[in-house]
């Protein structure tokens, strides 16, 4: 029979499913409680970091729907819930198993997909949601910055043309003006 607490702590880890766009199986044994804290830190506020039941997990994870961790859950486990960048996540956890040989990857799921311990550490070799996004906003930026370097060019080079006219036509103003004096000069010298 199930009691209360172990059907609140299946709810508890279901809705975590639900609400993730990704989760990583992890191992933690010989990991202090000082070292899961700063896990904890290192992953941010977007994602949580639970020590968990395996028996509640492989229901929690059978009624949300997520076939991941299906024979993976032995031993002393952990799951990161990440509800915000699954890359920023992926990459603090596979730098602390770097750091700390203790916490071992097993398996995750992103998006609904099923991932290997290299597929994570794939994941976590992306470059970052904003730095993928600050590139598209420069390749989206280019081109509108090319037609305006080619306008501002068009409009200068119409000023010069336009301006270049005006000024030889003063300056051939003056010099007609010099030479219609001239007859007059001439006439009124016959006078």
């Amino acid at each position: 029979m199930a009691t209360p607490a172990k059907v609140s702590a299946v709810e508890e880890i279901t809705k975590d499913f639900q609400e993730s766009a990704a989760a990583v199986l992890t191992e933690y044994r010989g990991l202090s409680v000082a070292q899961l804290k700063k896990l904890r830190r290192a992953l941010g506020q977007d994602s949580k970091f639970s020590v968990v039941k395996n028996s509640l997990t492989a229901i929690a994870a059978k009624e949300a729907g997520v076939e991941a961790f299906d024979g993976q859950l032995a031993g002393p486990t952990a799951i990161a819930f990440i509800k915000g960048d699954a890359v920023a996540a992926a990459k603090s956890l596979t730098d602390f198993a770097k750091e700390n040989k203790q916490l071992v990857i097993k398996t995750g799921y992103f998006e609904g997909k099923a991932l290997d311990a290299n597929e994570v550490a794939a994941l976590a070799a992306l470059e970052s949601r904003e730095l993928q996004l600050a590139r598209v906003a420069g390749v989206l930026k280019a081109p509108m910055s090319a037609v305006a370097r080619v306008l501002d060019a068009l409009r200068i080079k119409l000023e010069e043309e336009g301006g270049a006219p005006a000024a030889a036509s003063e300056a051939e103003a003056p010099a007609e003006a010099a030479e219609a004096s001239e007859p007059a000069a001439a006439a009124a010298e016959e006078n």
